[in-house]
């Protein structure tokens, strides 16, 4: 069989599955013959787990299959190589990629409601009084290059740029996010909620706040070395076949579900009372965290001619 790509959003986890050199010798071992994760693990002097995640990556690619058989008394999972040929089609006069981010400072909410611990932080000093949600309101919080809570919610508020002939392939929400102990924990587990235009994407158990280890690398120096250092860096990816984190599905909420045709779109980050994981959030903006950047939304859209283009507010 022959898979047909080109630049639409919906074949990047096959670019991304190709990648890799892992992936290679195991499409490679697979050619050959019908195996299961434990013998490819073992041919590959790797772990079942990694073996276990590269063949998700190569299955959502559509590169590989699997099947369930019964073999010695057990049940076992036998991968094979689905396709022989990958074909390429590269951008073209007319149909030239173009990007374009909307940008938007961890300090912009425009709605909250957050409960201790709690507190912000522009990129030269604190708001106000930690663990008093007041200064959420404050006039300097516009500036805040980091927030945190224990509970509740912030949500933005952004101008739906789309027009009318257009229509989206993808929504891409890229932020970096932790939980949030007292102090710095290397394991304090919460359950994260992600909500886009009031609807729910799903939900990500973030597994600490981090910093003990290190402080982060863009965090400023006068910060307090015992409290929030950095995140890890998520995206989150609304196409036609579901919501993705990562690589991993996270729900089934689809384009269709989210009404992007709303004047104005909204994006919410929770923690419920009643999740299993009440551990807070703690959000990096630019200046803060390992990865220097504020919440970053792409609209991958149709536009005229079926140019592919992202559509926002440059950085």
């Amino acid at each position: 069989m022959i898979i047909k790509a080109n630049g639409e959003t919906k074949f990047m986890p096959l670019y991304e599955a190709l990648a890799s050199e892992v992936r290679w010798k195991m499409m490679s071992l697979l050619a050959d013959r019908e195996m299961n994760v434990k013998d490819i693990a073992d041919r590959l002097e790797l772990s079942p787990s990694i073996v276990t995640m590269h063949i998700r990556k190569l299955e959502r690619a559509g590169l590989i299959g699997s099947r369930r058989v019964r073999l010695n008394g057990g049940t076992h999972k036998m991968c094979f190589l689905k396709q022989k040929t990958v074909e390429i089609e590269l951008p073209s006069a007319g149909h030239t990629a173009k990007v374009r981010e909307q940008s938007i400072s961890v300090g912009h909410y425009t709605a909250f409601e957050v409960h201790p611990t709690c507190g912000l932080g522009t990129r030269e000093k604190e708001i106000g009084v930690w663990d008093d949600p007041r200064y959420f309101l404050d006039p300097e919080r516009v500036q805040a290059a980091i927030l945190w809570f224990g509970r509740g919610y912030v949500e933005y508020k952004m101008p739906n740029f789309l027009l009318a002939d257009q229509t989206a392939d993808a929504i891409e929400i890229s932020m970096e996010i932790a939980s949030e102990a007292p102090g710095l924990r290397d394991y304090w587990p919460s359950d994260i909620e992600f909500i886009f235009n009031g609807i729910s994407l799903g939900t990500w158990t973030s597994p600490a706040d981090f910093g003990r280890a290190a402080r982060g690398k863009f965090t400023p120096e006068w910060w307090h070395r015992n409290v929030n250092q950095y995140g890890l860096l998520k995206t989150i990816r609304i196409d036609a076949s579901g919501t993705f984190m990562d690589d991993e599905r996270m729900s089934e909420v689809t384009l269709a579900d989210i009404r992007l045709r709303e004047p104005f779109w909204t994006l919410r980050f929770a923690v419920d009372e009643q999740a299993v994981n009440v551990g807070g959030l703690t959000l990096y903006g630019s200046g803060f965290g390992n990865h220097d950047q504020d919440i970053v939304i792409r609209a991958y859209l149709n536009g005229p001619n079926n140019c592919k283009y992202a559509v926002g507010t440059p950085r």
